[in-house]
């Protein structure tokens, strides 16, 4: 059984259905309306929880026009790293209002935090959980630093190696934190589906005593819906109002009614699972009466052989099993039989 955390009361991982994630990312455009609105139409998805990121340009980069500031290709081609983020940076003063509106809505809102000011920031408003994202993945001061303030981590493992993803589960333990969930992640923006490569979720599954998940940057929902069907206890998914309103990472965002579909989905499948086994279903019973048996085809009279002129296997299944006709075939009639009467050993010499 996979192990448990908790989040705001919610059980994660074990028996327990899979907690999706609304991510807001950048989408707000830099209107702090349009991030309330947000999150009041992702509450309304169903999702478990809402997630945003929690940096300005300046803590997260700096503005230097060199070349390894730059983004060479992809969907944001070109443009420099602090011009990036002072585009998609969640504003500090911004985050009060947020986690209110959020609480009015009763659904739980964290964040991503870069730096040791949005730590604390954020644990100040009471965020329940920190996500640690693929890039600070390797961040081991970041990640204790978080730690330290008692709290689950949700930590993404997009371009880390084993060896990186088990440091990061270590320090964040070692460092005081109230549980670790992993989440498989390919950090391409889209991620190709061919890349999404989701069986890597029940890889991690059995080789970290953790629950794992998956952060999907891929279009559309089928790669979560699969991680779901390899074990994934956590969903992580991009949200917008609108992708035609732009943003940071519209392309690759789902809008309120797909990311409800999603959520469903999501929790379709994992009651879908469900167990092993092969007795009959309460739900099936009324079935039974349906398969095939053997029926008397034709009239036959009194002693008469029985044979496949006579003998049918059909729907529904009042006669004697389907598997009993070689056994049935050259006996003779002990009566008249009619055409339509479920066969019984007793109309049988």
């Amino acid at each position: 059984m996979m192990p448990e955390i908790e989040i705001a009361g919610r059980r994660i991982g074990g028996a327990y259905e899979p907690y999706v994630i609304c991510e807001l990312s950048g989408n707000h455009n830099g209107s702090l309306d349009r991030a309330l609105a947000m999150i009041d139409a992702a509450a309304a998805t169903g999702c478990d929880a809402i997630k945003i990121q929690t940096y300005t340009a300046d803590t997260i980069t700096m503005d230097v026009d060199r070349p390894e500031f730059r983004i060479t290709g992809g969907l944001w081609d070109g443009r420099s790293l602090h011009d990036l983020y002072q585009e998609a940076q969640t504003p500090f003063e911004w985050h009060a209002a947020l986690f209110e509106r959020a609480r009015e809505r009763g659904v739980t809102l964290f964040s991503s935090p870069f730096d040791e000011t949005a730590v604390d920031l954020l644990d100040s408003l009471g965020a329940p959980a920190f996500k640690i994202a693929s890039f600070e993945a390797v961040d081991l001061p970041l990640i204790r630093y978080a730690a330290a303030k008692g709290k689950p981590l949700i930590i993404s493992t997009g371009m880390a190696s084993l060896a990186e993803m088990a440091a990061a589960r270590d320090a964040a333990l070692e460092a005081g934190a109230a549980g670790v969930v992993l989440l498989h992640c390919v950090s391409s923006y889209p991620a190709e589906m061919a890349d999404a490569n989701v069986r890597t979720v029940a890889d991690m599954a059995g080789r970290f005593e953790s629950p794992i998940g998956l952060s999907d940057h891929t279009h559309g929902s089928a790669a979560s819906v699969a991680a779901i069907a390899l074990g994934a206890c956590v969903i992580e998914k991009h949200f917008t109002l609108a992708r035609a309103d732009g943003g940071p990472d519209a392309a690759f965002s789902l809008e309120p009614a797909e990311f409800a579909g999603l959520v469903a989905d999501c929790k379709d499948a994992w009651r879908a699972l469900g167990r092993a086994h092969y007795d009959v279903l309460g739900s099936e019973r009324g079935s039974l009466q349906f398969r095939r048996s053997l029926y008397v085809s034709a009239d036959v009279k009194a002693g008469e052989p029985l044979s496949r002129a006579n003998v049918r296997s059909i729907r529904p299944g009042n006669g004697l099993p389907p598997a009993e006709l070689d056994k049935v075939l050259g006996r003779t009639a002990a009566r008249d039989l009619k055409r339509g009467e479920p066969l019984a050993w007793d109309m049988l010499q």
